[in-house]
């Protein structure tokens, strides 16, 4: 996959593309079971600047994150899920809880999270907006999760 960057060479990659005028925007989440609520959401972190870098937990840290039956899709093909995504441009996986990490290598223009977040809950705002980057907060689309279908799919078909 053409687009899926290496944690590894991610700060020199985004550094060149910023010597550019591109304007980067970042979020990132485990993106598990893609649904409605995660294409409206990275449709409109596009909308934000000319590329969307999505930083994507791994298998290990959607583990820690949301318990041992998770994830539902491997890394690897959430990975492919996304990059199909039109308005997708950049994943890279990474393997902490948070994206902190991360967020200081890309160094993103704009941080973005869905609107269940408060702006200073964001991993790494602060750090954005030392620099003079921008941290927004989309709007939340209610009933629309993951854990949500899990739930539906054990009611309707589980023991």
């Amino acid at each position: 996959m053409k687009n899926l960057i290496s944690k590894k060479s991610a700060e020199k990659y985004f550094e060149n593309l910023k010597k550019e005028n591109i304007k980067l925007v970042f979020t990132n989440g485990c993106f598990d079971i893609l649904h409605v609520g995660h294409v409206r959401y990275l449709k409109e972190a596009k909308k934000l600047g000319d590329r969307l870098v999505v930083g994507l937990n791994s298998d290990t840290s959607v583990k820690k994150i949301k318990g041992k039956k998770r994830p539902i899709i491997n890394e690897r093909e959430r990975a492919e899920i996304l990059l199909s995504l039109s308005c997708v441009d950049f994943v890279v996986i990474f393997e902490e809880e948070t994206p902190y990490r991360l967020i200081k290598k890309v160094k993103p223009d704009i941080l973005v999270k869905g609107g269940d977040w408060e702006i200073e809950d964001i991993v790494g705002s602060k750090f954005v907006q030392s620099y003079g980057g921008v941290v927004k907060s989309i709007s939340y689309i209610e009933g629309k999760s993951t854990t949500g279908i899990i739930e539906r799919i054990e009611e309707r078909y589980g023991d």
